[in-house]
């Protein structure tokens, strides 16, 4: 069976080192983000997602529900922040 949710996604995605973090503004002029996914949207504004898992240079971003649909079949690896 087919998920909408899945559109490419592995060629940037699949076997990648992501992090669990707070989402915060980090390019310039971008006030936030979308799920590669479901297109969740997340943001420092309450109403929005305001955590999830992104990738090391902070670009792409996967909400809890996604990442936990998908976190076998892209072979994630969660590093934990020690800072």
């Amino acid at each position: 069976m087919s998920d909408w949710r899945l559109q490419g996604q592995e060629s940037f995605l699949q076997n990648v080192s992501l992090k669990k973090s707070i989402y915060k503004k980090y390019r310039n002029n971008w006030e936030h983000d979308h799920c590669e996914f479901c297109g969740s949207k997340f943001s420092e504004n309450k109403e929005d997602l305001n955590s999830g898992y992104v990738t090391l240079d902070n670009y792409h971003w996967i909400c809890e529900s996604c990442f936990q649909d998908f976190k076998e079949k892209f072979h994630w690896t969660v590093l934990i922040d020690k800072s």
